[in-house]
């Protein structure tokens, strides 16, 4: 079983090694370790200052399967260091999308809550289950050139979209 070894606070100021199993719901930990993760690399290539606890966050936010709210966000990092607060992550993910490392979703999902994942250039759509919230990223040639198809109708040329579709499981409507 892979394992990201995390740095965890200890009550000394120091810190000690932690192992981190890819058990956990909604992260994906397979092939992490100590190196400066993506968004960390993305941060510091645009000049952002990176402390412990973003640093932290950032590893929370690349190695989640899902797209967590900031107080999920806010539970994983504090496994890691229980120094963090609910308002550093919230001004943290703030100024992740203000420098346009994270997207944030505001899935109408009736959960109310901001929702977020990498920035990345690979294009995707999301299907949202309406019941639980689960989100599917996916891609689909079809819907892509006739959104495309839609525009030129329409004498415009498309530079951009986001597509989200809301639905049930269809086993829930039998």
């Amino acid at each position: 079983m892979t394992a990201l070894v995390a740095f965890k606070r200890v009550d000394d100021g120091g810190t000690t090694p932690t192992v981190q199993t890819p058990s956990r719901c909604g992260w994906n930990l397979e092939n992490k370790d100590m190196t400066m993760d993506r968004l960390e690399k993305i941060c510091a290539e645009k000049g952002l200052r990176m402390t412990d606890q973003r640093r932290v966050i950032t590893r929370v936010i690349s190695s989640a399967d899902d797209h967590p709210d900031v107080e999920e966000i806010y539970r994983r990092a504090s496994e890691i260091d229980d120094r963090i607060s609910i308002a550093t992550v919230y001004r943290t993910m703030r100024l992740l999308e203000e420098y346009k490392v994270v997207d944030r979703h505001d899935f109408q999902d009736g959960h109310g809550r901001a929702r977020y994942e990498e920035s990345t250039h690979d294009h995707h759509d999301h299907l949202i289950n309406v019941k639980n919230g689960e989100v599917i990223e996916f891609v689909n040639d079809e819907i892509e050139k006739l959104q495309e198809k839609i525009a030129r109708e329409h004498g415009y040329k498309l530079v951009d979209h986001r597509l989200e579709l809301y639905g049930v499981p269809l086993e829930d409507e039998a």
